[in-house]
């Protein structure tokens, strides 16, 4: 019965009942929208990081990463690379040279870390070769050949063909210098990784610095993310004199924001529900004013306190219960539909974004334990947010409710203390 009378009552006003479920459509679609961007901003990061930088895991000697001195290489390095390419998981697999230098034009200097790479094993496992915006990616036909960030070509003021000078120090610490002819420019869009970087061909490189057959680093992409960890650990065992590390151990904030995102979601969905759960308070303490007389009558024909209280209850639940599907529903149509298209935030700050290294496009994705968790806090919010107006709904005097006056408990205490008054000062006129 209680269920019965809840269902009707929820549609004998349709505009209030329709302000509370706008409320919780909105504030689902929203926290669904929120979490889908904030999910696709990191993983953007991470993803950009990961395919320019970093790799899933890298290997070096132990000493290379204080200091990066070019005297603590990985000899037989190109064996080391054949021997991860037979283990299960590992997708590709690429080893470097690298070494700090400075490169200078005739019109300016500056220091830089050089990466000299196997144009052929790098394409597979860096994205440098699909950002080029001007020029040719590295190739083998020709020697010294160098590839330079777009910004880094603008202070150094050259151009494509443009010769640029290394210099650094080789393996017997004696300053050598090489020219190269700078054959494309690329844009990874995070300045402060194009800025520190320039890449050559590893032959070259190493001749200078009189390491043939040696590097410094070796970069694997894996398969399986969930892998990580037993992937590592295989090659781990395999050179137990490298130093073995993953993304998150090379880059500790990567780490630190994957993990966080469950955490941002959990904040975004209190802060709504929180808002929603005094919107919902003020729309059933408007029913239940609008409704004193009603209420009353309900009591006087012999329904109880509980079964009111119940009444108050199931109505704000039903109205959850038909909002929140719609407010997932829309929510998971338009993060859809972003994630396939992507949102252009570089209409709004083009260098700001690049700055810190996001991609020219975000693709919301939202988990689908986002979805569950938004079912299970829409239904307490719903629950928190009938209790006081179901209380104040059992506390109406069936007498007074039928006349249709309301009077709260303050205002019965001190409507009697003004009548006590009131009644001495009469006794003492008369007396």
């Amino acid at each position: 019965m209680v269920l019965k009378i809840a269902w009707r009552n929820v549609w004998r006003n349709i505009t209030r009942s329709l302000v509370v479920m706008g409320a919780i459509i909105i504030g689902i679609w929203s926290i669904i929208f929120l979490v889908g961007m904030v999910n696709g901003m990191i993983e953007s990061y991470i993803d950009n990081a990961i395919k320019n930088e970093v790799s899933h895991i890298k290997i070096h000697h132990p000493e290379f990463i204080k200091d990066k001195e070019s005297k603590y290489y990985i000899t037989e390095i190109a064996n080391v690379k054949a021997i991860i390419d037979t283990i299960s998981g590992v997708k590709a697999v690429s080893y470097k040279t690298i070494t700090n230098t400075m490169i200078s034009s005739s019109h300016s200097g500056r220091g830089i870390s050089t990466i000299g790479i196997n144009s052929k094993d790098e394409i597979h496992v860096s994205g440098v070769s699909q950002h080029i915006v001007e020029g040719n990616y590295l190739t083998d036909t020709k020697k010294n050949q160098i590839l330079i960030s777009k910004r880094t070509a603008k202070k150094l003021k050259v151009k494509l063909r443009s010769k640029v000078v290394l210099t650094f120090q080789n393996l017997e610490n004696e300053i050598t210098m090489g020219a190269f002819r700078v054959v494309g420019l690329f844009e990874t869009g995070n300045n402060i990784y194009d800025e520190s970087v320039v890449f050559v061909r590893q032959n070259d490189i190493n001749n200078l610095l009189g390491m043939n057959g040696y590097g410094h680093e070796v970069a694997i992409l894996i398969d399986d993310l969930t892998e990580l960890e037993s992937v590592q650990k295989r090659i781990a065992n395999l050179f137990p004199d490298l130093l073995v590390r993953n993304y998150k151990e090379v880059q500790p904030e990567l780490g630190l924001f994957q993990s966080q995102i469950k955490m941002v979601g959990i904040i975004y969905m209190v802060i709504f529900m929180l808002a929603l759960i005094f919107g919902i308070i003020n729309t059933m303490m408007m029913a239940v004013l609008e409704r004193v007389r009603e209420l009353g009558m309900l009591m006087s024909v012999g329904m109880n306190k509980t079964k009111v209280f119940l009444m108050i209850v199931v109505e704000t639940l039903l109205l959850a219960i038909i909002a929140a599907p719609i407010g997932l529903f829309l929510g998971y149509i338009t993060t859809h539909y972003f994630h396939k298209t992507g949102i252009n935030l570089f209409f709004y700050s083009e260098e700001g974004m690049k700055q810190f290294g996001f991609d020219k496009f975000i693709y919301p994705n939202v988990p689908t334990e986002t979805f569950w968790q938004l079912v299970v806090a829409v239904s307490l919010t719903a629950l928190l947010g009938s209790l006081y107006p179901a209380w104040k709904a059992i506390r109406l005097r069936p007498v007074e409710a039928i006349r249709g006056s309301f009077t709260s408990d303050k205002t019965r205490i001190f409507t009697r203390i003004i009548n006590f008054i009131n009644n001495k000062l009469l006794n003492r006129k008369l007396k």
